[in-house]
């Protein structure tokens, strides 16, 4: 097998600065506390919205006032909010907003339900992760609340000055909101990582409280549930996974892309996929990595067939090691690739799962 393997450095960033506007007056109301809208599943909390209360905390002006939302029915529901109130220091507050309205994650009731725990809470700040729960629902919130929102933040420098990328994430821009409160925020879950250890020694629970949705009025003619399919299988969350192994094109049918899988499971990996394997049907859209999928940031993402399109590697340069296989040598992913291997990934792969051990 002809091979060619070399080292390049990763792709530069360049910090734009964009100089501040004349300040509009912010609400005299602001009382410095925050609001996040948090995910939850199987009686816990998940991983993005976990980083969003991260991002929450790290906001100088927010007086230690971190309120919670969680919105659902059942046993599940009630679950996550006792966990999260005995075990997330950053809490204050956990409010509760038991539904069937709010079972699935429609945009329109959700909406409704954030803009009427604003008008009682007074919040200076609303915050949710930039996952497709967040993408569908903060928009609708902040056009309720008349405001603009402030997308994708990847980091935060004090409580109105936020950088978040711009052109594909070829640069990063620093923000400042100047509107009216409350300032609306989608974060980045990969900007504000989560330590694997869950801190479940904190001495004081947070209260927990629940919306009163008696002046709820709920509205289902826009849309409606219909079902949601889950893939499965038993290998770590694509958003979260310490190693991912991504497919593109070049495998060429979802039947051969069951090597990507296969490589997978031997390495205890997470799959993705680029926009174009899910385009053709290889997998589902679930698994796809990019500006229009999911972003990702493991410590180690494995590329096979990807040919590094500007919106992929928008959602995977923040990986902390990055290794393609590819036969085109000029291919745009080697750029960004701390390792690159040109080769046919349908001898490598074979010969990698022949060599490496099983995950223990």
């Amino acid at each position: 097998m002809a091979t060619r393997m070399f080292l390049r450095g990763a792709i530069t960033k360049r910090t734009v600065l964009f100089p501040p506007f004349l300040r509009s007056s912010i609400s005299s109301s602001r009382n410095g506390s925050t609001l996040v809208v948090a995910e939850h599943e199987n009686g816990a909390i998940k991983s993005p919205s976990l980083s969003a209360l991260l991002a929450a905390a790290s906001l100088p002006d927010n007086d230690s006032s971190v309120s919670l939302l969680l919105a659902g029915s059942g046993p599940s529901l009630h679950q996550a909010a006792s966990h999260a109130a005995s075990s997330h220091p950053s809490i204050s507050q956990v409010l509760v907003a038991d539904s069937e309205a709010f079972k699935s994650p429609l945009a329109e009731p959700w909406a409704k339900l954030v803009h009427l725990v604003q008008q009682k809470g007074g919040y200076s700040h609303i915050i949710a992760a930039s996952s497709s729960f967040g993408k569908n629902v903060m928009p609708r919130v902040a056009a309720l609340l008349d405001v603009s929102p402030v997308t994708d933040v990847t980091g935060i420098s004090d409580s109105h000055t936020f950088v978040r990328p711009i052109y594909a994430g070829n640069a990063l821009s620093t923000v400042r909101y100047t509107g009216a409160s409350p300032c609306i925020l989608t974060i980045r879950s990969t900007s504000f990582p989560v330590s694997q250890k869950s801190d479940d020694s904190k001495s004081d629970k947070a209260s927990i409280s629940q919306v009163d949705l008696s002046t709820f009025n709920e509205d289902l003619d826009k849309s409606r549930f219909v079902s949601q399919t889950s893939r499965d299988d038993e290998g770590p969350d694509l958003g979260s996974a310490r190693v991912v192994v991504t497919g593109g094109r070049a495998l060429k049918s979802a039947e051969k892309f069951k090597l990507i899988e296969d490589l997978a499971k031997k390495l205890g990996a997470a799959v993705g996929a680029t926009r174009a394997a899910v385009d053709a049907g290889f997998v589902a859209n679930d698994l796809q990595i990019g500006q229009t999928g999911k972003i990702v940031a493991p410590e180690l993402y494995l590329a096979f067939g990807v040919s590094g399109a500007i919106q992929h590697l928008a959602g995977m340069r923040d990986s902390k090691v990055i290794v393609a296989v590819n036969n085109d040598a000029d291919a745009p992913i080697f750029q960004v690739a701390d390792y690159g291997l040109v080769g046919d990934l349908f001898e490598v792969i074979p010969e990698l799962l022949e060599k490496l051990p099983e995950k223990k």
